[in-house]
């Protein structure tokens, strides 16, 4: 009997331990986790710091606002990524053409050229309009409903996580594409017409994908 009894309090230790030692273990890949799915600012709003500039677009920051004018041309920003999240506050003026970009990287022969990925469209004149889902000039991924004004501020979140993508604007989802072509690049703001404006802030983004 007393050594039946040892045999329990013993084994009933080592239990007791094994939990303990897995909640430690869950509570680190907690820890983890969020710090993986952290929101990281890619904009400082006070200049173009960690911003690199391509093409015939003039960016300058006003009031902590990105705003960008002169013509076609990107300004990049954030690291490579694959798997992420992407979100910001947007402005556009009338009869402006713009897009966020994701995955995206300047083509080798011609760097100021417009960025090989996808981009969120930032349009609302075009049939394609805000929301949808390009690839280089192609429209891809058509967005259900046309939710924003010229000159009113918006926001627009991007998710991709392998092939699948999805775009939410004022908090809708409007548009999924699965789509393979890119797997990693950068985040990108578009400039397009001469005369129009574009002005984003609010830039953020995080990691989702898994070391």
């Amino acid at each position: 009997m007393r050594k039946t009894l040892i045999l329990t309090i013993l084994f009933s230790t080592l239990l007791l331990l094994s939990c303990g030692n897995k909640n430690e273990q869950s509570k680190t890949d907690a820890a983890s986790d969020a710090k993986e799915t952290e929101w990281i600012s890619f904009f400082n709003g006070k200049d173009l710091s960690g911003l690199d500039v391509r093409g015939k677009a003039v960016w300058t920051v006003e009031n902590g606002i990105l705003k960008g004018d002169g013509g076609m041309g990107h300004i990049y920003g954030g690291p490579v990524l694959s798997d992420l999240e992407v979100k910001g506050t947007f402005r556009i003026s009338e009869n402006g053409n713009s897009g966020l970009y994701f995955r995206a990287n300047p083509p080798q022969d011609n760097p100021d050229g417009y960025p090989r990925g996808y981009e969120a469209q930032i349009d609302n004149h075009s049939d394609a309009y805000t929301g949808w889902i390009w690839k280089p000039g192609t429209p891809s991924g058509k967005a259900k409903a046309l939710v924003t004004k010229d000159n009113e501020w918006f926001t627009m979140k991007v998710m991709v996580v392998g092939d699948k993508i999805r775009v939410w604007v004022n908090g809708e989802l409007l548009s999924e594409l699965k789509d393979s072509e890119y797997t990693k690049g950068r985040f990108a703001i578009q400039g397009h017409n001469p005369g129009q404006i574009i002005e984003a802030k609010d830039l953020y983004y995080r990691v989702l994908s898994k070391k």
